[in-house]
């Protein structure tokens, strides 16, 4: 038996996604067992960036406005600059994040991710890692930075960049296994 058996994930993403924190994640948790679910804007498939380009694409297997906090176990936010800064802006993102926040499930966010934590001020006396462009947003939203692999506080996990990808899964699939669902200052 896979551990993640049972296990429902939401990885919310849209065009411009790092592709290797989306894909691998995605990949490490289906072939666990768990049933991790690609969530964006709108149906069709999202592309990935890759480098200095454009990456793949991939499917998007459920809408924001039909995915529900209640039906996962976690949430992810993959990194890259145009991924988060896009759903950023986007009310129903931030209140998704917000919602799952509150409901003390996990959350792991890896680079830019964390962007999304940001606005749904969710990382205010939280310890925190990011990719460092966006150390002094993480701060300035009332966060303690680290330069650290991977960091866990309170079931939210954060990662640097994709060199932190092994840790990363690691973290979310343990924090998911223990079944996090506590109440968040």
């Amino acid at each position: 038996m896979s551990k993640l058996n049972g296990k429902k994930i939401a990885i919310l993403a849209t065009d411009g996604f790092e592709q290797s924190e989306l894909v691998k994640p995605l990949e490490a948790f289906r072939k666990d067992g768990a049933d991790a679910r690609v969530v964006s804007l709108s149906s069709g498939k999202i592309k990935g960036w890759s480098g200095q380009d454009w990456g793949d694409e991939v499917d998007v297997d459920l809408t924001l406005d039909k995915a529900r906090v209640e039906d996962f176990d976690a949430l992810v936010l993959p990194g890259g600059v145009m991924n988060p800064d896009k759903l950023r802006v986007e009310e129903a993102a931030v209140k998704f994040v917000k919602d799952f926040v509150a409901s003390g499930k996990p959350v792991g966010a890896i680079c830019h991710g964390p962007w999304l934590l940001v606005e749904a001020d969710a990382v205010r006396g939280k310890r925190v890692t990011s990719y460092a462009a966006i150390k002094t947003d993480v701060k300035n939203a009332g966060g303690e930075w680290v330069d650290l692999e991977v960091v866990c506080d309170q079931g939210i996990v954060t990662s640097r960049k994709p060199a932190d990808i092994p840790a990363f899964i690691q973290k979310v699939t343990e924090e998911v296994l223990e079944g996090r669902h506590l109440a968040r200052r």
